[in-house]
């Protein structure tokens, strides 16, 4: 029953041992053992244990190929035309040689990309021999996905040499900036254009020395392991190869056991991805990065020329980002809404604190309500009766009821998911009882999580704020108080979308009487959750009352945005009654929509989330400094805009809430810092702002604004 009691934890392990013997494998001594082991035994625990089970056949030999094409060379900047001609020669026999334990197909194409980058190493320092030329009218495509692979060696070498004029053109413009900043101060000499051409060329030069170094060190079972990857993420995005030293990475993040900036990283592609932003650390408080973000460069300082990561070892990658608490790293990051910026990130130490619930009093002139703010839905594996998220929020809602709120705020906003027991715990505070969540397992088994206990902790209004990054198990609690029509969902057209559960698979434990070490993890989709009313989570994730814009109301994010989820279906609903009474929410949904469409601010945004849409199609970026400097003031106008909204504060006041009446002094001044900037945060925050204009409309209900008796068997 390990699955349903930690369902939603990612990092939960099976324990499946199925002795696999190595004997049984006929090997020949010309091919790696381990890999060809690995491919079998990949294979076979995928076909048992996953949840949506591959037929291994053409149309997946073809799928595999394409996205290990694209995993090892994205950017079309190492294969020829030629060397995708030879290695199409396999594209519709990958799956034989699945099933054969051959890894032909990998072998060639690892040795023809070695001989291509070995290439490039040959003539990049030639080019940057040369002065660029910022005064020629030309541009660079950077729509890798369209672009056609260079025909000989002489069309790559001036591809390259476009790119490497782009990045010295970007350096070249941030350090002319910086030098005319300088015009005012006398004992400050300005420097020429060709002094600074020259800094930014040799400052490229040092990071592509720095781009082959850390490729010379990458191993071949590097690539095999992303070979692996291509053959596992056909499952779904979240099926994923471990190697031995992934699997380390994927246990640590960066600011828990490491001091760091508090993310996890995940390689795809040759890009170092946002996978999670650890709650408490230093990029969580300060808002910097979200899930999905690219780190593409990273330095040391301020002066430093950022170091490129993309064909770095991950673990490589995170060395240069983890550092001291209190030291900076300054990150070039890729957004999500296809923005691109530096920020600047002090390291620091996760508060384990701010990992908790925590919540804040509201009042406006006559009225107190309350907000509680839940990061994830955390539990102690070991002992449940420990500190958990349903106690802990528990005793916030009975905190705020001793002091006479009029309503609740649920916030859930970035809030990733956690413990499932959790979740089937805290509806049951704002329902009488009744099935919570459907979960589907391997195989078609469907069990009925339910809540059992006929109290209700909170029974008034209730308005829930979600927000794109609101997944997993955030996604089952704000669909099962939907679906018993008990609260109001405020936010994103749409949550994350992510309606399945991984575990980890030690594939050491899978097999008896291997000699070749650490075979890594498989972490696999193994289940899948379904609303009360029948309807998954997966993709759709759940479509709030009331919607407000955002940056990223235009663009696709979440799990539709992946590559090969797993489809939406619908299964027989279970048997639930919604409340005895609803509330009328139909004039309340109107009153907030209304109050939307007239709010200087959510025009504004809704303004940028436009723009941002238009400049995702627009991948020709000029390579003549003028055009380049006035497309970059422009973007910088755009989103100076959004400054605008820094202005904004609410009418009303929050208070930071004390659950145990404990004084301000038994906190020590880090606390009472970061517990200030929250309230801050919440004054400043127009979502939570419209929120409680909805909270407060609802609270106002009469009597007769009340449905009685209606009921959804």
């Amino acid at each position: 029953m390990i699955l349903r009691i930690f369902g939603l934890i990612i990092s939960g392990i099976i324990s499946l041992v199925i002795y696999f013997e190595v004997s049984n494998f006929k090997f020949s001594s010309d091919e790696p053992n381990k890999d060809r082991l690995l491919i079998d035994l990949v294979s076979y625990v995928l076909d048992k244990l996953h949840y949506n089970p591959k037929i291994i056949n053409d149309d997946f030999s073809s799928k595999v190929f394409d996205d290990f094409i694209d995993a090892v060379d994205s950017q079309k900047r190492f294969f020829l035309e030629s060397d995708i001609q030879i290695l199409s020669e396999y594209k519709l026999l990958i799956d034989d040689q699945i099933n054969s334990s051959d890894i032909t197909f990998f072998n060639v194409s690892y040795e023809i990309l070695k001989k291509r980058i070995s290439d490039v190493e040959g003539f990049y320092e030639a080019i940057l021999n040369q002065p660029f030329d910022f005064n020629i009218d030309e541009d660079i495509n950077l729509d890798y996905e369209n672009l056609s692979y260079a025909s000989n060696i002489d069309e790559l070498r001036n591809l390259w040499r476009k790119r490497l004029k782009l990045s010295t053109l970007d350096a070249f413009a941030s350090k002319k900036e910086i030098n005319e900043d300088k015009i005012d101060q006398e004992e400050n000499q300005l420097k020429s254009d060709e002094e600074i051409e020259k800094e930014s060329r040799l400052s490229t030069k040092e990071n592509l020395k720095d781009f082959f170094q850390f490729n010379s060190e990458l191993e071949r079972t590097d690539w095999f392991s992303l070979y692996l990857n291509s053959i596992v993420t056909q499952y779904d995005p979240h099926t994923t190869y471990l190697a031995p030293e992934a699997k380390e990475v994927f246990d640590q993040n960066i600011s828990g056991k490491f001091q760091g900036i508090g993310a996890r990283l995940s390689k795809r592609k040759q890009q170092v991805e946002i996978v999670e932003v650890i709650i408490g650390g230093p990029v969580w408080r300060d808002n910097l990065l979200n899930v999905g973000d690219i780190i593409i460069s990273v330095a040391q300082s301020e002066d430093e020329e950022p170091t490129e990561i993309s064909l770095m070892k991950l673990s490589d990658a995170t060395d240069l980002i983890k550092g001291e608490k209190g030291t900076n790293v300054y990150l070039t990051v890729k957004r999500v809404d296809g923005g691109v910026e530096q920020i600047v990130v002090t390291r620091d130490i996760v508060e384990l604190e701010e990992t908790y619930a925590k919540s804040s009093i509201i009042k406006d002139e006559s009225s107190k309500y309350g907000l509680i703010n839940l990061p994830r839905f955390y539990v102690d594996f070991d002992d449940y009766g420990e500190r958990n998220a349903a106690t802990d929020l528990k005793k916030e809602i009975l905190n705020l009821k001793s002091k006479g709120i009029n309503g609740l705020i649920l916030d859930l906003r970035n809030n990733g998911g956690g413990s499932l027991k959790t979740v089937v715990d805290i509806t049951g505070f704002f329902i009488e009882k009744g099935p919570v969540v459907q979960v589907k397992s391997i195989g078609g088994r469907r069990e009925i999580l339910r809540d059992n206990d006929p109290s209700i902790i909170w029974d008034g209004p209730l308005v829930v704020l979600v927000n794109e990054f609101s997944a997993s198990a955030s996604e089952i609690l704000a669909a099962a108080l939907q679906d018993y029509n008990r609260a109001i969902i405020l936010g994103s057209n749409q949550t994350y979308g992510k309606g399945t559960v991984q575990n980890i698979i030690d594939l050491n434990n899978v097999i008896s009487g291997s000699t070749y070490g650490d075979l890594g993890s498989l972490k696999i989709t193994t289940d899948k959750f379904y609303r009360v009313n029948g309807g998954s989570t997966q993709l759709e994730g759940v479509k709030s009352d009331i919607t407000f814009p955002n940056r990223y109301s235009y663009i696709d994010i979440g799990e539709r945005d992946l590559e090969n989820p797993l489809n939406w279906d619908k299964i027989d609903p279970a048997r639930y009654n919604s409340l005895d009474k609803m509330f009328n929410y139909s004039k309340l949904i109107s009153n907030s929509n209304e109050r939307i469409r007239n709010s200087e601010f959510f025009s504004l945004i809704d303004e940028h989330a436009s723009w941002v849409r238009s400049q995702q199609d627009d991948k020709t970026i000029s390579l003549e400094y003028n055009t380049y400097k006035n497309d970059l003031d422009m973007s910088k106008l755009q989103n100076d805009k959004l400054k605008i909204i820094d202005n904004f504060k609410s009418t009303y006041n929050f208070q930071w809430n004390f659950v145990d009446e404990l004084d301000d002094s038994s906190y020590n001044n880090d606390m009472k810092e970061i517990r200030d900037r929250w309230i801050e945060s919440l004054q400043k925050d127009i979502y939570v702002n419209e929120a409680m204009n909805l909270l407060k409309d609802l609270s106002n209900l009469n009597s007769n604004q009340i449905l009685s008796q209606l009921n959804i068997d």
